[in-house]
């Protein structure tokens, strides 16, 4: 009934909401470390190269309108096989990487504020495993706390950072570190862009709104608006928080503050006060986006394995849901306890950048069907390949852990699916 239908400014905060997560507030100095001044350009690179493939997903949503998004939109491009089959395994152990990015930061902006052991390592590693216990858990007993704790979220992140670059914007000249975004304290192109494309994983949730298009009010009009305005939006937000972060903390108090550099960026203006609000600001959104995580990633992957992409056994459920709830928070425990926060956000954002490069492709090989521009899709299939590339070889300079840790995910997806296709036609009766 339309009355349950959802309209354009809701699909939009929709957007807003899965892309104002938790990457902002964990990988923020991480980019800055890369990018230095040139920072707020590798977060315009990167937003660029997620608007174009925004266009992919108006155009394949509006034809095949289904709760599976990008899922759905990989099969309908490359058919059901085993590539489509690991691409499709890549975005469920994607979510997997997001969890643990956000339950690090989360541990990262805690441990800046509560001091449990006095040792920051120790803390942020007691607080990251107690929100991903406490989250399971919560999704166990009532996924409606998990949505009031979302749409919470959404409103209180938005509203708090809209109001610090406000502030911000308002104390920077007079800020001695101003001179940090001059051109002389850029890095390279290559640097440029493997900072914007770490960062990558700040602005991939405006993939949601794909899975929303079967409930949205006349969908002709409003879905392509619901993407294109989400990712702008984001894009100009993150753009000011970037030219707030450098031009008023210096590159060394960024460094020291790596993980939690948000905050941090609020005290010029606001003190002790500015970075207790942006602290708790972070707390709350990187625990609602770690909530509706996983929640969206135990569904993909009972999905999955309704599609035979993976086992049957995780169609099974534990506690009333499905067993990939239990299987996502042991991995995330597992990962974002023991891999680095460079290496996760590297991992996160090499696996969106091939799946966002495959969806474009997708788009190209059906444009066609669903009346897009070739030029465009086959764009934005370029530029997520070279990102990926540059990221790729950057870390293998800097963070060669990191790279490896990043293409055995992929590989690891794709070889998974191959065995597991393999074994399945052997047990099947004929």
């Amino acid at each position: 009934m339309d009355k349950d239908k959802i309209g354009l400014w809701s699909a939009v905060s929709i957007g807003i909401g899965g892309m104002v997560g938790g990457g902002i507030f964990a990988v923020l100095g991480l980019s800055v470390e890369l990018a230095k001044g040139g920072t707020p350009v590798a977060f315009l690179v990167a937003g660029i190269i997620a608007f174009i493939t925004s266009y992919s997903y108006a155009k394949l949503s509006l034809v095949f309108p289904n709760s599976g998004g990008t899922v759905e939109y990989i099969n309908q491009g490359f058919g059901k096989n085993v590539f489509s089959g690991g691409l499709n395994n890549l975005l469920w152990i994607s979510y997997v990487i997001m969890l643990s990015l956000y339950a690090s930061a989360f541990g990262a902006y805690g441990a800046s504020m509560i001091k449990i052991t006095g040792n920051f390592v120790w803390d942020k590693h007691i607080l990251l495993s107690s929100i991903i216990i406490f989250s399971t858990l919560l999704n166990y007993i009532s996924f409606k706390a998990v949505t009031i704790t979302e749409s919470f979220a959404v409103y209180i992140k938005i509203f708090i950072l809209v109001i610090f670059v406000l502030i911000g914007f308002f104390g920077l000249s007079n800020n001695p570190n101003l001179h940090q975004l001059a051109l002389e304290n850029w890095v390279g192109p290559l640097k440029l862009l493997s900072g914007g494309m770490v960062i990558f994983v700040a602005y991939e949730g405006f993939e949601l709104i794909a899975n929303a298009v079967p409930n949205i009010k006349n969908p002709e009009k409003n879905v392509s608006r619901s993407f294109y305005y989400s990712v702008l939006a984001v894009i100009m937000l993150y753009l000011s928080i970037a030219v707030i972060t450098v031009g008023s903390v210096s590159f060394k108090d960024i460094a020291k503050a790596q993980e939690y550099v948000l905050a941090v960026a609020a005290e010029p203006m606001l003190g002790k006060t500015g970075f207790i609000i942006i602290g708790i600001t972070a707390l709350i959104s990187t625990f609602s986006a770690i909530n509706v995580s996983l929640y969206g990633g135990s569904r993909v992957n009972y999905e999955l394995a309704e599609d035979d992409e993976l086992s049957h056994e995780f169609t099974t459920k534990f506690w009333n849901q499905p067993i990939g709830l239990l299987v996502i928070a042991l991995l995330t425990l597992t990962i974002a306890n023991t891999i680095n926060l460079e290496s996760i956000s590297t991992s996160g954002s090499a696996g969106f950048l091939l799946i966002f490069g495959m969806v474009n492709l997708a788009n190209y090989r059906l444009a066609h069907k669903v009346n897009a521009s070739k030029t465009l899709a086959m764009a934005g299939f370029i530029l997520c390949m070279m990102a990926l590339t540059a990221l790729t070889i950057q870390q293998f300079e800097t963070n060669p852990e990191g790279a490896i840790t990043g293409l055995s995910i992929i590989f690891s997806a794709f070889i998974l699916e191959w065995i597991y296709k393999k074994y399945d036609k052997k047990t099947k009766p004929v």
